[in-house]
């Protein structure tokens, strides 16, 4: 059976006639002897019926009738309940009705009675927002600090939740402001997660704790931020909410990192300002940054590497399994171009670990290798060789040494896509000696095999290498270039020359040839723009999980420098 539903047919002529209100149609059906207590499908009975009604004068016609009998049975009725657990009293309260309410508790109604959901008259009073009737039952004694519901909430923090204000002000006088429901979060807490100002400015003028912590670490300030609600993140902060209180067993988590992760900006400028940087680069902390990248908030990522938040920040393996906030990114990508997040954090200078260099290099699509060498320079082989470190080079940030080692070693591991990527490379001057690797010419398809060597004086390779190569012409797997079994044009040896004095960096991505005292005919040349790109063939698109997955289980790394 529904108890919830009015069943019509159930309903007694008293009781339909207390929930009309009308006062005289219920004095004489009691005249006539029909009964005050018989209930419909829902337990209900005209005391329900008139209370719920706020029929004043129908509850007095009620109650008259069952107190001619004793006030043992005049107390009992006025306590009833319906199959709910309602009482009257809970029943008026609920709905308002302030004169119903008192006029019950005159009748001795039980103020505290609970419902079956642990509800009770007070309770449902502050749910309606019902000020006068909260007043009154505070008043005439009521418990306050009793908990309702599964969740263990007390009125106060129902009263918060509604942003019942008024009531609020009420509570705050005679309620424990600390009260904690059963994930020990305090009617402030819920202020702050629900947006509700004016509560939230009430409780702390009551003395309530801005400062205190879930069941999980969490503070009203972490949640306002999570939540977007800057108003109370302001007022939080100006009222001494710490900033820099870990908000999570896993992992130090602070309220920047929520308001990075879900985008909210305003918020996330005002607490770059008073958290501790120390969150940004410190081992067992985690930047902001990984979160940002993570929820992919480009507008968070931007205004924390704006901010001066490193693109690198800490390696984070041991606590989240992410070695930086570029991997994150990156790992994001799956077979898509790369994301805004992965241009920031590259623009921004962040290093490429030997891993990242996948995403670039273990693929026909060229985007993300044309994003990085466009911000990148890469440095010549004697700086690298010398261990010396140049941080800047016409405006652009230059390779480290690690990050070139990896280039090369993942480089060799993705002959296969070298079609796609050599051009590139060498185009933004990278030492095409660096490449002259057996691993390369063992594995290289002719058509690359031959670009390769345009770029190098084919004359002068090591005894290893020659070998190499006549064994793959031998078996007819390279195809050279007919003149590459001739001695080196001069022309060829004479940029080569150019191009060791002038570094190959300089050569290929600048100017600097035009100002030689040369024809403008020989400025392409010098350039090497006369050797036409490879074609690549792809049987089918490359998958970055799977590449990851084979370079992790089967990797060794290659010496090349």
């Amino acid at each position: 059976m529904d108890f919830t539903e009015c069943y019509g047919d159930t309903v007694s002529s008293v009781a339909a006639a207390a929930r009309s209100g009308y006062r005289d149609r219920v004095r004489r059906l009691i005249k006539r002897g029909c009964s005050v207590d018989c209930r419909d499908n829902r337990g209900w009975n005209a005391l329900h019926e008139a209370a719920a009604a706020g029929s004043k004068d129908c509850v007095l016609e009620v109650l008259s009738a069952v107190g001619a009998s004793s006030t043992r049975v005049s107390r009992a009725y006025v306590n009833s309940l319906t199959h709910e657990g309602e009482s009257a009293c809970y029943l008026a309260a609920q709905r308002g009705h302030q004169a119903v309410v008192k006029l019950l508790l005159k009748a001795h109604a039980n103020i505290n009675q609970l419902t079956n959901d642990l509800s009770c008259p007070l309770y449902a009073a502050v749910d309606g927002g019902h000020r006068e009737v909260v007043e009154l039952l505070v008043r005439k004694g009521a418990e306050v600090n009793r908990t309702h519901t599964a969740s263990c909430w007390t009125c106060l923090h129902q009263a918060v939740y509604k942003g019942h204000s008024e009531i609020v002000r009420i509570l705050v006088n005679v309620c424990n402001v600390e009260a904690l429901d059963d994930h020990r979060i305090s009617p402030l807490f819920v202020a702050a997660q629900y947006g509700q100002q004016e509560c939230l400015e009430i409780l702390v003028s009551a003395g309530a704790s801005v400062n205190t912590q879930a069941a999980d670490l969490a503070t009203p300030l972490l949640i306002a931020s999570q939540e977007g609600h800057g108003a109370c993140v302001d007022f939080l902060l100006d009222h001494g909410a710490d900033a820099n209180i870990a908000c999570s067993n896993d992992w130090p988590q602070f309220p920047i990192h929520a308001a990075a992760q879900f985008g909210h900006i305003s918020i996330l400028r005002r607490l770059i300002a008073v958290t501790d940087r120390v969150c940004d680069h410190s081992d067992g902390m985690v930047s902001p940054l990984y979160v940002a990248v993570h929820s992919d908030q480009t507008e968070s990522v931007e205004l924390l590497l704006r901010e001066g938040y490193s693109p690198d920040a800490q390696d984070c393996t041991q606590t989240l399994g992410l070695s930086s906030p570029l991997s994150v990114a990156l790992c994001r990508m799956s077979s898509k171009p790369y994301s805004e997040s992965v241009r920031l954090l590259i623009t921004a200078g962040a290093t490429l670990s030997e891993e990242d260099w996948i995403y670039a290099l273990a693929t026909d699509q060229t985007d993300l290798l044309r994003l990085i060498l466009e911000h990148r320079w890469i440095p010549r082989p004697e700086t690298l060789s010398s261990g010396r470190s140049v941080q800047h080079h016409e405006g652009k940030t230059v390779f480290k040494l690690k990050e070139i080692r990896g280039l090369l070693c993942m480089a060799l591991h993705q002959v296969h896509f070298a079609a796609c990527w050599l051009p590139l490379l060498m185009k933004a001057g990278l030492e095409p000696s660096l490449l002259l690797q057996v691993h390369m010419l063992e594995r290289a398809d002719s058509e690359v095999l031959n670009y390769l060597l345009e770029f190098v004086n084919w004359s002068t390779l090591s005894a290893p290498l020659k070998h190499v190569l006549d064994q793959r012409q031998a078996e007819k797997t390279w195809e050279p270039h007919p003149h590459f079994g001739l001695i080196p044009s001069l022309s060829n040896l004479c940029r080569l020359q150019v191009r060791s004095v002038l570094g190959p960096d300089l050569l290929m991505r600048t100017n600097v040839v035009h100002q030689l005292p040369l024809p403008f005919l020989l400025h392409g040349f010098l350039k090497f723009t006369d050797i036409p790109n490879v074609s690549f063939t792809n049987s089918s698109p490359s998958q970055f999980v799977n590449q990851i997955q084979v370079y992790r289980s089967t990797h060794q790394h290659i010496h090349v420098i």
